[in-house]
């Protein structure tokens, strides 16, 4: 739709916005590279809602290729992102060591809190009644300079966690961040740790009242209990607002006919471990493929 191009090496289903370039005849490695030099080609800015990318635009893209004698060189392709690819893992593998995720076996109490969590018992709850809502500032992207500083400048993509940037900018809009944060006009709900600059007064954020049970664990949990309760009222045609978020409701684990949350941070650490699993077991699949080819090469 706008021109944003990807590599997919499985079946998938698409819409008639999706163009189609075949790559199937090619080496998966050099598919990636060429993959990545019909993005910087397409997605510039020039597609959007009002105008979309279609197979006919494609006509017109222009691409940079390494080349030998005249010719794209798939061999050189294979090995730039080959590299790049051992590298990214031998990091991943480095970082997984040293921060202790490597330990992704569940604990009694974290296997418990899985099996559990199938019988549990759900209420409705006022937004307003668990949370303080209030709109973020607004800082418009043609006012910053991005990477300029360390401060995360939020959009309302659901890519990078709703970071666009980081900036540098005047601290009387800074807005406070150990909190959840809804794209207006998009409804995407994330967990921001940090403070951070927003490019959007509709922008909503959402601090929990209980705020001795703040923490990280129990917010990632609360966004995806906003996420699951709201996300199919509201699109970008009707965007969520403060307005209309007062007469709105959230599903949230209940005990005695109030919030529970007390099994919340288990839960979550035990989901934090089955994810990282799979991380992981990638990493080691990835090595164990790298060290053959290697021996192959060698």
């Amino acid at each position: 739709m706008f021109g944003s191009a990807k590599y997919r090496n499985y079946q998938y289903g698409a819409d008639d916005h999706v163009a189609v370039v075949h790559t199937e005849k090619l080496p998966r490695h050099a598919a990636i590279f060429i993959t990545s030099a019909i993005h910087k080609s397409s997605y510039t800015g020039m597609f959007d809602y009002g105008r979309n990318f279609y197979a006919k635009d494609a006509d017109e893209l222009n691409i940079s290729l390494p080349s030998t004698n005249g010719l794209p060189d798939y061999n050189y392709m294979e090995h730039f992102i080959a590299e790049i690819e051992a590298n990214y893992i031998a990091e991943l593998d480095a970082y997984l060591s040293v921060s202790g995720l490597k330990d992704y076996h569940l604990t009694p109490e974290e296997q418990k809190s899985i099996e559990e969590y199938e019988s549990q018992e759900f209420s409705n709850f006022q937004v307003i009644d668990i949370f303080e809502v209030i709109n973020s500032f607004n800082i418009l992207s043609r006012d910053i300079v991005e990477n300029s500083g360390d401060t995360p400048y939020l959009c309302a993509s659901r890519e990078n966690n709703s970071i666009s940037s980081y900036i540098s900018y005047d601290t009387k809009y800074l807005d406070k961040g150990n909190c959840v944060f809804i794209g207006g006009k998009t409804f995407v709900v994330t967990y921001q740790e940090k403070d951070f600059y927003s490019n959007d007064s509709h922008n909503l954020i959402l601090y929990f009242k209980d705020k001795e049970k703040r923490t990280k664990l129990n917010q990632l949990y609360l966004a995806t209990c906003i996420d699951k309760s709201l996300g199919h009222k509201y699109s970008w045609g009707d965007s969520i607002s403060n307005k209309k978020i007062q007469k709105d409701v959230v599903s949230l684990p209940t005990r005695n006919n109030l919030p529970d949350l007390s099994k919340v941070e288990i839960l979550m650490s035990a989901v934090q471990k089955l994810i990282i699993k799979d991380i992981v077991q990638y990493v080691d699949q990835k090595k164990s493929t790298l060290h053959n080819n290697f021996e192959k090469s060698a």
